[in-house]
């Protein structure tokens, strides 16, 4: 009888949380956009991972991809041998990958768990620990994980929220890295 109810008592949650992921998921149309903006610079980093701090005003002639991701995040996960393949395919040619590693849960937070993560899943790219949602804020993101792509200006040109897209995004990352490097604003 314990374990009828234990199991049913599972069942519903696990239930209940499938509704809310799929009531909460960004629809086909939703996970990209086209609005450009000019990019908020990182706020509230706790530490930086992999590089020195870096300002949006520092990047500018580069183009940024940033990531919001949570290294337990399954889809975060699933969709990091892209990024860490553009980056390591065209950091030469102007491309700069940040992580923005934004937690889900308290355990996220751990500077000790977020290295871990690091070096396990071979990331080489900038990591910046947002552990207070300040650069999430700032980019008004609501997914993990989220990519954000910053035109040579420093502007917002695409976003996509989710798993996907991937060639897509690679031929926006060549298109905008053979862009010049000033075009006006």
């Amino acid at each position: 009888m314990i374990r009828s109810t234990v199991l049913f008592i599972a069942v519903a949650v696990a239930a209940s949380a499938a509704v809310l992921t799929l009531a909460t998921a960004p629809s086909a149309k939703q996970n990209v956009s086209q609005e450009v903006r000019l990019a908020p610079d990182f706020q509230g980093i706790d530490t930086w991972l992999n590089s020195e701090p870096l300002s949006m005003d520092g990047l500018r002639g580069k183009v940024v991809l940033l990531d919001f991701w949570t290294y337990t995040c399954i889809n975060c996960l699933n969709q990091l041998p892209y990024v860490r393949r553009w980056h390591e395919k065209y950091g030469h040619a102007g491309l700069v990958v940040v992580g923005v590693h934004t937690p889900e849960f308290a355990f996220e937070k751990s500077i000790r768990n977020v290295q871990g993560a690091i070096k396990r899943l071979q990331i080489k790219h900038a990591v910046a620990q947002d552990n207070s949602y300040a650069t999430w804020r700032a980019y008004q993101n609501q997914y993990w994980p989220a990519i954000y792509l910053i035109d040579k200006q420093g502007r917002i040109v695409y976003s996509h929220f989710g798993e996907g897209r991937y060639a897509e995004i690679e031929m926006k990352i060549e298109a905008l890295l053979a862009e010049p490097a000033s075009r006006g604003l």
